[in-house]
């Protein structure tokens, strides 16, 4: 396992789910937070990741809005039964209509980071995030 300065001295690993059918995303996003400490798990199709999604596995997860099949809400609307206690960050580049389509308004900006993202800012975001 990895030992990273970044994941904070005395503190469990955080767990990242990364749900997004673009498999360039999945490596890049992974990578980087693999670099910056994190133990992340991805898949292209969430379909298959909801069929493998267990309740307090992970501390995060990270979902694409517009994907086949099953959209970043209607996926996250299914695992919070499973697991209402999980932090979720969405991933899209049309935040406020997607926010206001699916009833999601409530959510603060922070759980909505558009895409192209620099690295430096999604390990940034997902570090403050996962603070909360």
């Amino acid at each position: 396992m990895k030992s990273q300065g970044n994941s904070g001295s005395g503190q469990q690993q955080k767990r990242i789910l990364i749900i997004d059918d673009d498999p360039d995303t999945i490596i890049t996003f992974r990578l980087a937070l693999e670099d910056s400490g994190y133990k992340v798990d991805s898949y292209t199709d969430p379909v298959f990741a909801y069929q493998n999604f267990r309740n307090g596995i992970y501390d995060l997860v990270i979902l694409d809005i517009k994907m086949p099949e099953i959209d970043g809400f209607h996926f996250y609307q299914k695992i919070r039964r499973t697991d209402s206690r999980v932090k979720k960050c969405f991933f899209t580049t049309n935040d406020e209509r997607f926010q206001k389509e699916y009833g999601f308004d409530v959510f603060k900006q922070e759980f909505f980071l558009r895409k192209p993202i620099e690295i430096k800012d999604l390990v940034h975001a997902i570090k403050k995030l996962l603070l909360r």
